[in-house]
């Protein structure tokens, strides 16, 4: 079976003439359907860049992405946006739910964007609601909810269209501990429950261990060595592995 994500050999730079700079080289990667994947890296190391890149919001300055067999450079910008429609969901690290409207209706954005009634789609929006402890908030606006709540309602909308792969960006970046536990082991569950493929890009050693490949980002460069496996991965182990990048 085809990976539903594969990078080939993707560069990305920014400038021109000799202030042009890679923010991406020679990036490779393949995820696989039903595989957590997480990219490691410091702030500036290329970690959204390569999210932007892979959902199609940005062009690659040479070689090549595939999403669920397209190559998106060989595709027109609507068609672009029409996969991207269907195949991805994301979680942001500062949640991205809009302010006027309540947590079901932010959970049902993705149905009404893609023209279905949101009413009519009742029943699964309920079920995420109920899935992720926000029942009782359904008609709360953001602004009422702790960060975990959030969190937890953007996971929800990411889930709502049946999209098969999530791109998670610093997802617990503005949490507590606790609550960025909660929404690891979510993402976990996303998983291994419901199949879904997630990509998260993270500095934190602690999310790195819910995945099941960790890969480091430095300077733009996918490491080759060290790749860290999972399941029992070890806050220790990614320590380590930091330490010989001495990133």
């Amino acid at each position: 079976m085809a990976p539903i994500l594969k990078l080939h050999e993707v560069y990305r730079f920014f400038g021109k003439g000799a202030g042009e700079f890679a923010v991406l080289r020679n990036v490779s990667l393949e995820v696989e359907e039903g595989e957590f994947v997480c990219v490691m890296g410091p702030s500036g190391s290329g970690k959204s860049t390569l999210l932007h890149v892979v959902s199609g919001l940005d062009q690659p300055s040479g070689g090549a992405v595939t999403l669920q067999g397209h190559e998106l450079a060989r595709i027109s910008a609507a068609q672009r946006t029409l996969l991207r429609r269907r195949t991805i969901g994301y979680v942001f690290q500062f949640f991205n739910l809009l302010p006027n409207l309540s947590v079901e209706e932010n959970v049902g954005l993705p149905l009404a964007i893609a023209g279905r009634r949101p009413e009519d789609e009742y029943q699964r929006i309920a079920e995420l609601l109920q899935r992720f402890g926000l029942t009782e908030r359904a008609r709360h606006l953001p602004h009422q909810l702790s960060g975990g709540q959030m969190q937890h309602t953007s996971i929800a909308r990411a889930l709502c269209g049946g999209q098969p792969l999530l791109l998670c960006d610093e997802p617990t970046g503005n949490l507590s501990q606790k609550a960025g536990r909660q929404v690891m082991e979510t993402l976990r569950a996303v998983v291994d429950r419901d199949q879904k493929s997630v990509l998260l890009v993270t500095h934190n050693p602690r999310d790195a261990c819910y995945a099941d490949r960790v890969l480091f980002l430095v300077d733009g460069e996918l490491q080759s060595e060290p790749v860290l496996r999972g399941p029992g991965l070890t806050v220790e182990a990614v320590h380590e592995a930091l330490g010989v990048l001495a990133i």
